[in-house]
């Protein structure tokens, strides 16, 4: 089975980024623009900024923990929204 580690940007100022993992990308998006996804998510209207995939749920976890702690990366994803 294969995971997603993404980040995805929403352009409402102020711009913000949220870094997570999932089994089902689309289904997670979803989620997340209905309010349902992460609290800190909640509000908002979300759009795919970067995604990956990886071969198992604790890679996955160990990417995002990466990702997260990736200022420049977030800083250079919030740029392009």
């Amino acid at each position: 089975m294969n995971f997603y580690v993404y980040v995805i940007g929403s352009k409402q100022k102020p711009i913000r980024t949220y870094v997570g993992w999932t089994n089902n990308l689309k289904k997670r998006l979803t989620k997340h623009n209905l309010g349902i996804g992460a609290k800190s998510t909640r509000g908002r209207k979300w759009r795919i900024l970067y995604s990956e995939s990886v071969n198992s749920k604790s890679l996955a976890m160990k990417r995002e923990y990466q990702l997260k702690k990736n200022s420049k990366l977030r800083l250079l994803l919030r740029k392009q929204i």
